[in-house]
């Protein structure tokens, strides 16, 4: 019987895609988005239209809070392809699993 210890490379480092400012993988690239589109929206809203600042602040903050949002509630720590799961399952219903909802109640209950 041996009882050499055997070392294999798991690569558990390649795994993770990496966080910025807490943020897994690539979604602060969301955030520098959601935040460039808002300051282009205020600067438009403020100069090019002549809007007050409470209206241009207020133009500027609706995409940044939607993409807080979907960051937040559909992107960070969920699994990969959760938002377009998601989005199918509204668009097109559950698939070919059994309704849970549509399941006769037993008998007996």
């Amino acid at each position: 019987m041996t009882t050499e210890l055997r070392l294999t490379d798991t690569n558990a480092a390649s795994d993770s895609k990496g966080r910025t400012w807490g943020m897994e993988g690539g979604l602060f690239w969301w955030l520098i988005a959601g935040v460039g589109l808002g300051i282009t929206l205020f600067f438009l809203s403020l100069v090019a239209f002549k809007s007050s600042l409470a209206t241009s602040v207020g133009v500027a903050v609706i995409p940044m809070a939607l993409d807080l949002a979907y960051i937040f509630g559909l992107r960070q720590g969920k699994p990969p392809g959760y938002d377009r799961d998601l989005l199918e399952q509204g668009i097109v219903g559950n698939g070919f699993g059994p309704q849970n909802r549509q399941l006769p109640k037993h008998p007996l209950l």
